[in-house]
């Protein structure tokens, strides 16, 4: 189908800004341009109602982590989600991702931990994934005292959504077991890899292949051919075991092949999964909700059904 017609507003909106690529600028320019396209153009009355928002510190591998805690309204204890932010693990942060948490803990009627993990180029693969791991295992730890009860999931969108992967397969086995996984039009193999999206979307749709590639090269710099799982999860040899999924893409996203592929492969290893294509959308379309009726539609429907998920 074409652009939903809120998505294509903000497709030619961005067309006509006529900003300088990403490719082409810092990662500290990339960073502010980010914060300012989406925090900085919310409203106060399309914030996202949730109980209560607390900034918290969590210790990490290297040294402190910020994280922000939403609760949802109602009477807990709830489950617990653990929220890893995209931005080609070299942009983003708590605030450039607060509504879309809003949204999960609202849909998901689920305490969320947003987890502020260390960016690249500053501290390269794999600093993010062993970030994201600690974080997930002191989140567990903690959930008594974060408002939760023992049901933990986990969930990330774009780069966030490869932390996610990478954590459930690196934490399969161990107790307590994550309950299930989001991820939202996550990012999980090689640019090289032959995905028919990544040439048919790669350019006019916001998220270029060049700016993939700069968030790559950043990220991993020549390990971008690596089999390394912890990088690119569908590379990993067994996908046995790990908690069923929720797997969001976007018809116009050039990482939509991706996402299917790690669905079928999971379903293919016995992993219940829930792969659901949004058609009309567009990459980073969770941040959307405000300006498109297709992209809140879409972000209700998919964060009920994780909450569903977490309750088995």
């Amino acid at each position: 189908m074409p652009l939903e017609p809120g998505i294509a507003a903000i497709v030619q909106m961005v067309k006509d800004a006529n900003a300088k690529p990403r490719w082409e600028g810092t990662p500290q320019e990339g960073r502010d341009s980010y914060l300012a396209f989406t925090h900085g153009t919310r409203t106060p009355e399309q914030t996202v109602p949730v109980s209560r928002v607390e900034d918290i510190h969590i210790p990490g591998p290297a040294g402190i982590l910020k994280a922000r805690i939403y609760r949802p309204k109602g009477v807990g204890p709830f489950p617990t989600i653990v929220y890893f932010h995209g931005g080609g693990w070299v942009i983003g942060d708590l605030d450039t991702h607060d509504n879309i948490c809003r949204s999960l803990c609202k849909g998901s009627v689920a305490v969320v931990v947003s987890v502020d993990y260390r960016l690249a180029p500053e501290h390269p693969f794999p600093a993010a994934v062993e970030d994201a791991v600690a974080a997930t295992r002191w989140i567990q730890a903690q959930t008594a005292g974060l408002g939760g009860n023992r049901a933990v999931g986990i969930a990330g969108d774009s780069a966030g959504g490869n932390l996610a992967a990478a954590v459930c397969q690196l934490l399969r086995g161990t107790a307590p077991a994550l309950q299930a996984q989001f991820l939202i039009y996550p990012a999980l193999d090689h640019l090289q890899a032959g995905h028919r999206s990544i040439d048919e979307n790669g350019t006019g749709y916001l998220l270029e292949k060049r700016s993939m590639e700069w968030f790559y090269g950043h990220y991993a710099g020549d390990g971008t051919s690596s089999d390394d799982a912890r990088l690119f999860p569908l590379q990993a040899k067994d996908l046995t075991g790990l908690p069923p999924a929720l797997i969001v893409t976007a018809e116009y996203d050039p990482l939509r092949d991706e996402g299917e592929a790690y669905g079928r492969a999971l379903q293919a290893a016995g992993v219940p999964v829930d792969t659901r294509r949004y058609d009309g959308m567009i990459h980073a379309f969770f941040d959307m909700g405000r300006w498109s009726t297709g992209a809140q539609q879409a972000i209700d429907e998919s964060t009920a059904q994780f909450g569903r998920m977490l309750r088995p």
